[in-house]
């Protein structure tokens, strides 16, 4: 009875896993490289876009308040003025719309943002990306100063 016992502990030790299985064994694993994807619903990444974010207004946006802009730059021999300010992603936060305001000494810019009528259903991610855009001046900006209108 020692012996029989003996042997099926024996039998019993190779079968629980002391031996490697066979598929194992015998799968050539350095002949194959590594299996690699991406998980499911990504895609690879792209370099993110050089430069602020050009934006023209859309003239439909809802719930549109003033947002205030960093930097205003005279551009088209000062024709013109390239506002830039951070901002969050569309549809979730769009230009609706930019007021100009002209006197002989300043120049008064407003930026007015708002939610896309598009934005129904959407999860919103609060990040802040940098946007810009042109305007055009009635007469060229000169010594003129420019004022945000957002700012109180």
């Amino acid at each position: 009875m020692t012996a029989t016992l003996l042997a099926g502990c024996l039998m019993l030790a190779t079968s629980c896993g002391t031996a490697q299985p066979a598929e194992r064994a015998s799968s050539p694993s350095q002949d194959k490289p590594p299996v690699v994807s991406n998980p499911v619903g990504t895609t690879p990444s792209k370099a993110p876009p050089k430069g602020p974010k050009q934006v023209k207004p859309t003239g439909d946006a809802i719930n549109v308040h003033k947002a205030r802009w960093a930097k205003a730059k005279p551009v088209a021999k000062g024709k013109k003025l390239q506002l830039t300010w951070q901002s969050g992603v569309e549809p979730c936060t769009v230009l609706d719309r930019v007021k100009v305001k002209e006197t002989s000494k300043r120049v008064t810019v407003t930026l007015y943002e708002g939610t896309s009528p598009k934005a129904k259903n959407v999860s919103c991610i609060m990040i802040a990306i940098e946007k810009t855009t042109t305007v055009k001046l009635k007469k060229p900006l000169g010594e003129r100063k420019v004022v945000d209108g957002a700012k109180p």
